[in-house]
Order: C-alpha cells, then sequence, then structure tokens
C-alpha cells in the first residue's frame, strides 16, 4: 500500500472473516520524530518505618527516525454483514462452517441444502458523512403545468453533457453535410480570440484538411499543437464525424463524401489488437505492451483515492498556446500538446503504444501491407460497409501480417517464450484466428461494431465528447 499512493490503507475488525468490510485509512504528508521514550522506576531505600517509599522515575528519550508519511482513519466503518441465518426459534445459527471451505470436501460437502446466502459485494460508495444541501421546493406562477415525464427528464448522469455541436454521419446516409452548424461557428469564433487559434485553424484547414481529407483526432493532434478543449471545439467547424463504416472514428472535410471517391480507401480505418494468449506463444502477462486497464488490477472504490486532477480554467483557454505556462515549461509552445506518431502510424520493428489501436490504412508504413491495400487499385467498383473500397477479407489479411511482424519482434526480445519452434506456415494458421474465436465471429464482430461506452481508448470514445 504505501508503494502506491493512490492506494488506502485497509484495517480489517475480523482478519479471518472474509466477509468483514474494512476501515480505509487516506496518505497524508506529515514532519514528524518517531521517539523510543523509556521510563525507569528505582525504589528509594526506606527512611522512616511510617513513610511509605517514594519512587524515582527516570525517562530517557531517543529519536529513532522521521515520520514523512503518516495513514489517518477519517472515515465511517462500512456495514458488517455476517454469514448467519435465523432458525425456527428465531435464533441466529451461524454459518461459517458451511459456507467456508477450509480444506478440501469431498462432493456431499457442496451437495447440501443450505438457506440462500448472497453477500453484497459492498454498501457504500463513501464513507464520509456528506450534506446533501436539499433545495426547497421551487413556487411556479399559476397555470404552470410539470413536464410529460419521458427518457430525456429521468435522472441520469451527474450533469448534462456539454454540446460542442459535431454533425454525426452514418454510412448509409445518403447526403453529407457541405458545412457546419451554426452553433459550432459560434463556438469557435466565441474562444478564436489570438493569433496563435488562428494559425493553428489556418494549418488544420490548409496543410491537414486540404492534403488529406480524412483524419482521426489522434493524428490531428500528432501533427498540430492544441489544447486538447479547443481542438473539441475546432474539429467540428472544419470536419464532420463518421458514426460506421470503413472510415468510423474518423473526421472527414466537409463536402468530402469518401463513399465517392476510390482513392479514399487508403483513409479507412483499422481496428487492430495485438493478440496474446498461450496458443500464440506468449501469454497476457508476458506481453512488452501494457493494457489501459486490467480487470484484475481493478480496486473498489473506497479502495482509491483519486489524485485530483488538473482542472483547465478559461483563462488557459483564452491564453492559447503561447503564453500559458511559458516560464519553466519543459516544451516548446509549438510542440506542447503534440502526440508521438507512434499513436497513429504503424511502422516495422516498434510495438504499438497500445494493445488495440485504430490505424488508418496509409499510416501502415510497411510495403508488404501497402500491397495487400493496392491490390484492387483501380478495379475498384462497390464501396461496402465491411470493407469499403477494398477487396474482401483486406482487413484480416492486413491483421494476419501485422500480428505476425509483431509475434517477430517478440520473439527476438523475448526468446524464452519461443523455446519449441514452429514452421512459419504453422504460424500462419495458428495466427488466422483471433482472441480463440473463428473468422466468421470475427466478420459479425467487426460489423456490430459500435463505440463503446466507458472504454479507455480514445477514439471509441471520442463520440462522447461530441454528443
Amino acid at each position: 500500500i504505501y508503494a502506491d499512493p493512490a492506494k488506502r490503507l485497509e484495517l480489517y475488525f475480523r482478519p479471518k472473516d472474509p466477509y468483514c468490510h474494512p476501515v480505509c485509512a487516506n496518505r497524508f504528508p506529515t514532519s514528524t520524530m518517531l521517539l523510543r521514550v523509556r521510563r525507569s522506576t528505582k525504589k528509594k531505600q526506606q527512611l522512616d518505618t511510617e513513610q511509605q517509599t517514594q519512587p524515582e522515575v527516570q525517562f530517557e528519550m531517543e529519536i529513532l527516525g522521521i515520520v514523512t508519511t503518516v495513514y489517518k482513519f477519517q472515515g465511517m466503518s462500512d456495514f458488517q454483514y455476517l454469514a448467519m441465518h435465523s432458525g425456527p426459534d428465531g435464533k441466529q445459527i451461524s454459518m461459517y462452517d458451511k459456507v467456508l471451505m477450509l480444506k478440501p470436501e469431498k462432493e456431499e460437502f457442496f451437495n447440501r441444502d443450505l438457506p440462500l446466502y448472497i453477500p453484497p459485494p459492498i454498501f457504500s460508495r463513501l464513507d464520509t458523512p456528506i450534506d446533501y444541501f436539499y433545495r426547497p421546493d421551487i413556487q411556479h406562477r399559476e397555470g404552470y403545468n410539470n413536464p410529460q415525464v419521458s427518457g430525456e427528464n429521468l435522472i441520469g448522469l451527474s450533469r448534462a453533457r456539454r454540446p460542442h455541436n459535431a454533425i454525426f454521419v452514418n454510412f448509409d446516409d445518403e447526403e453529407i453535410p457541405t458545412k457546419p452548424l451554426d452553433a459550432a461557428v459560434q463556438n469557435w469564433k466565441k474562444v478564436c480570440t489570438n493569433p496563435v487559434d488562428k494559425k493553428v485553424e489556418e494549418e488544420l484547414r490548409k496543410y491537414l484538411f486540404e492534403v488529406r481529407p480524412v483524419w482521426s483526432r489522434n493524428a490531428v493532434k500528432a501533427n498540430i499543437s492544441v489544447h486538447p478543449d479547443k481542438l473539441k471545439l475546432l474539429l467540428p467547424y472544419l470536419a464532420y464525424y463518421m458514426l460506421t463504416g470503413p472510415w468510423r472514428s474518423l473526421w472527414v472535410r466537409f463536402g468530402y463524401d469518401p463513399r465517392k471517391h476510390p482513392e479514399a480507401k487508403i483513409y479507412q480505418v483499422l481496428d487492430f489488437r495485438i493478440r496474446c494468449g498461450m496458443k500464440y506463444g506468449y501469454a497476457a502477462t508476458d506481453m512488452p505492451v501494457k493494457a489501459k486497464r486490467s480487470t484484475y488490477n481493478y480496486s473498489l472504490p473506497i479502495t482509491v483515492k483519486k489524485q485530483g486532477s488538473h482542472t483547465v480554467s478559461v483563462h488557459d483557454l483564452k491564453q492559447g498556446l503561447g503564453t500559458a505556462g511559458t516560464s519553466g515549461a519543459k516544451k516548446s509552445p509549438s510542440s506542447r500538446y503534440k502526440l508521438k506518431e507512434s499513436i497513429y502510424i504503424f511502422r516495422e520493428g516498434a510495438l504499438p503504444p497500445y494493445r488495440q489501436m485504430f490505424y488508418q490504412l496509409c499510416d501502415l508504413n510497411v510495403d508488404s501491407l501497402q500491397k495487400i491495400i493496392h491490390r484492387n487499385d483501380g478495379t475498384e467498383s462497390e464501396c461496402t460497409e465491411r470493407d469499403g473500397w477494398c477487396l474482401a477479407k483486406t482487413s484480416d489479411d492486413l491483421r494476419d501480417s501485422m500480428s505476425l511482424m509483431i509475434k517477430q519482434i517478440i520473439r527476438s526480445t523475448r526468446p524464452a517464450l519461443f523455446s519449441n519452434t514452429t514452421s512459419s506456415e504453422d504460424g500462419k494458421e495458428q495466427l488466422a484466428y483471433e482472441s480463440g474465436e473463428d473468422e466468421d465471429d470475427e466478420e459479425e464482430e467487426e460489423e456490430d461494431f459500435k463505440p463503446s461506452d466507458g472504454s479507455e481508448n480514445e477514439m471509441e470514445t471520442e463520440i462522447l465528447d461530441y454528443v
């Protein structure tokens, strides 16, 4: 616990009870000393029979060290749920000897009839008392009628999402937008108050979208330096967002329809996930690329002390890139918010930064992959929702080739994982399946792809920033 500043120290009143809920202590910095105090008592000789002896007490103190961190239990104890049930006479009977398996048991142990016992995993998400601050009922004017109850005004999120006025387009939509919404124009003009912002707008319009009409947000952030909050307002001002199809999760320049231009196939998106598992020769724990999150490291809300995030003020937005934090800044204003190229470009011999990546086909900088993409140049006849302008199964072929490249990288860095050598043909056949599922299942999954709420993949959750 001490090694992780975000963890809270747990205290169990009944350590041997697996159903005991702990109390948690928060971590605080301090500057105190640890003392060792010795109290020695020395009896004096009795001088008079009528007088009682007066012991002589002496204290010795020694400084053992300096304490820099303390844990304070300031919260309330959580509810405790005992494994008990009521007997016929109303007396509480313990069930610990029936539900806890302390040693290997035979089949009879599991087939016994027991009262239903399902303890809740957590009772309360907070262990500190808070005031709700209930507001008084609103006094309406005469003639006011309450609105009809619908799904829009039921209790839901803690706050309404801030609209950024982006235009969303599905693959089946016939028309594409040619200009932004008026609200998007007003929002950008409101924050575009300095020359730096105007320069960023000009760079994004001329040097990015004029040269390449389709971009991912990560690719934009790797080519220009713009504050993330301002980028949320700038992208809907210059492009629309594709929800489905081969260009899903990408920003397309207003007036450009990739479904009508065969040369737009190089801008299609590829959902690539690094394959791991024992049948591939290495497990998830052996993967050099770490996952963004894992269910194995999940902690209950009461056991995590969240770190305070840096809040962006209105002053930061108005100052732009060149004035905020110039003193002592490690990066120049022209590259402060830029991402690394590896966030959107795939190169041979380099591992992706995350296990799941969204690449545009033109950003796969490998000759063998580009040959797969351009197999049908000049003969494109139909743009489909799954494969776009490419041949069928092009995405599968790209994933297989990329997986073999990554396997070779892992083999060179960790040869002990591949002690049993296999032929290249076996490797190709072995990698023809992804995540333990056959090709048909993978095809159905990709067709049913939808951005998932709560994922930490930035491109999947990007839509949530603009709803």
